[in-house]
């Protein structure tokens, strides 16, 4: 997968880079977002550390407010997932109660009383400040739903695939409690190592980006 993975990191790294804050603007109303991260490398590009789009209609700004903005991690597997890393690297045993998901009434009613609120805002927080000062990425449009969830597993099993796509020594995400993160190198714990791209696949998104811009 790496000649394949390699021309990822040159098709995607070549395309208008968003940092935080973004212009609401720039963010395509149905798509797939790539993110990349300080200090990661890869193929002489930066590396690609995560891949995601949303399932709603006209959601992707949405999505990704609940990424870089809305202090919810239960609203966000990747805030979740950045938490998880945090707290696991200081071995703090707050990362316990950052497992709860209170998502549901039933859950809030029963959980809320065990969770000290003042230290999940602040670790909410502070997953903010890392993921507004360590991430950017791109996106591209891509209106069918179907097609798009087809694509964003594509991306994600060829980047997993790939042999020389290794994190840093320094990578956060080597603190995950998920093995699957940790071994995978990406933000991620689905759709990994499933079908990639081949070069067919490859002509076909450039068409996609080239076409949808």
């Amino acid at each position: 997968m790496s000649k394949e993975c390699e021309e990822l990191h040159k098709i995607f790294n070549n395309m208008k880079r968003l940092s935080f804050p973004f212009d609401n603007k720039d963010i395509t109303k149905n798509g797939i977002y790539v993110l990349f991260e300080k200090g990661e490398k890869a193929h002489g590009e930066d590396r690609i550390v995560r891949i995601g789009t949303h399932t709603g209609n006209n959601q992707l700004l949405s999505r990704l407010n609940q990424h870089f903005i809305n202090e919810n991690k239960d609203r966000s597997i990747f805030r979740k997932n950045i938490g998880r890393a945090i707290l696991n690297k200081r071995k703090d045993l707050f990362l316990k109660e950052w497992e709860f998901d209170l998502t549901t009434k039933e859950a809030k009613n029963k959980l809320l009383n065990l969770i000290d609120m003042k230290k999940q805002k602040k670790v909410e927080k502070e997953v903010t400040e890392y993921i507004q000062n360590n991430f950017s990425f791109i996106v591209f449009p891509l209106e069918d739903r179907k097609k798009r969830l087809e694509v964003e597993s594509m991306i994600i099993s060829t980047v997993s695939s790939c042999r020389d796509c290794k994190p840093s020594e320094n990578w956060l995400g080597l603190f995950s409690p998920k093995e699957k993160i940790r071994k995978g190198g990406l933000w991620l714990v689905n759709e990994l190592y499933k079908q990639p791209m081949n070069e067919k696949d490859l002509i076909e998104l450039k068409e996609i980006i080239k076409n949808e811009k």
